[in-house]
């Protein structure tokens, strides 16, 4: 079956004067579908199996292309706006014809230049469009583990609920505001890891690896910090997690775990009102 908006191997079953055409060697199409010339490698025949994009030309034709675009159906990224219209935005995905983005899918004034995350769906006319409404884009069946390692794109941000990411650019995941030491925008590809999959599928997601791992990460933190403030450090178990984070980056259970491993390897001992490096 040959299906638009996606990567697909294609059989080569016939040849003529404007390219080769195409069709599913499993299942195939009532009708091929064309790849044109200086699209394929040269000495290509029919039977040769090759990988391509399907989409729409310009004459609104179902064609192949072995150009990747940088969006595919069920995925998201980020794409510059190229033109504005009174019908909507234009958007580069790498393809000769440039991806439409309808007015009742955008989010916000756009600009010439501007980078919008977006999703890829077929409209009512059978034609592929942006929408920048990823979460309606993101699936919940994700193949991960609990405390398995991704990347994600963060897509939007809510100050209470957190950062909202598409996990390796398909899946709905949340980083929770209590996890997110930082500062962060739209646009950013953070490495993640999934805390819990909540019972509708979607990801809580943290960017620090698990307490035993990040202890050492944390502890070399530490370190490198009292170097840099002469050995002393006006933190303890005492001082308030907002201040922790404020001055780390760090929640007051990590500061603690952190301390406690440098205590135990006599690398810190404790001064009035906080910590001082060992030598």
């Amino acid at each position: 079956m040959i299906e638009l908006g996606k990567i697909q191997v294609l059989e080569v079953v016939r040849e003529s004067d404007f390219g080769v055409y195409l069709n599913s060697k499993e299942e195939k199409s009532e009708n091929d579908i064309l790849l044109p010339n200086k699209q394929f490698p040269e000495g290509t025949k029919v039977g040769d199996e090759l990988e391509v994009f399907i989409y729409r030309d310009t004459a609104d034709r179902l064609i192949a292309t072995t150009i990747m675009p940088k969006l595919t159906l069920g995925k998201v990224a980020e794409l510059e706006v190229v033109e504005l219209t009174h019908i909507g935005a234009f958007l580069d995905w790498g393809l000769q014809k440039d991806l439409f983005l309808p007015f009742k899918q955008q989010v916000g004034k756009l600009q010439k230049g501007d980078k919008v995350i977006v999703g890829l769906y077929i409209d009512k006319s059978d034609r592929l469009c942006a929408t920048m409404k990823v979460y309606d884009v993101l699936s919940c069946k994700s193949p991960y583990k609990q405390n398995q390692s991704a990347k994600g794109l963060i897509y939007s941000i809510k100050k209470e609920l957190g950062l909202l990411v598409a996990v390796d650019y398909t899946y709905h995941g949340l980083i929770p505001s209590k996890e997110v030491f930082g500062r962060y925008q739209v646009g950013d590809v953070v490495e993640i890891r999934i805390k819990k999959i909540r019972p509708d599928g979607k990801l809580e997601l943290s960017m620090r690896k698990q307490a035993y791992q990040q202890i050492e990460d944390d502890a070399q933190k530490l370190m490198r910090i009292l170097e840099e403030r002469d050995g002393i450090l006006p933190l303890n178990d005492k001082s308030t997690p907002e201040r922790i984070k404020a001055e780390l980056n760090m929640s007051k259970a990590s500061f603690k775990r952190a301390v406690g491993r440098l205590l135990k390897e006599g690398a810190i001992m404790f001064v009035d009102n906080g910590i001082k490096r060992n030598w």
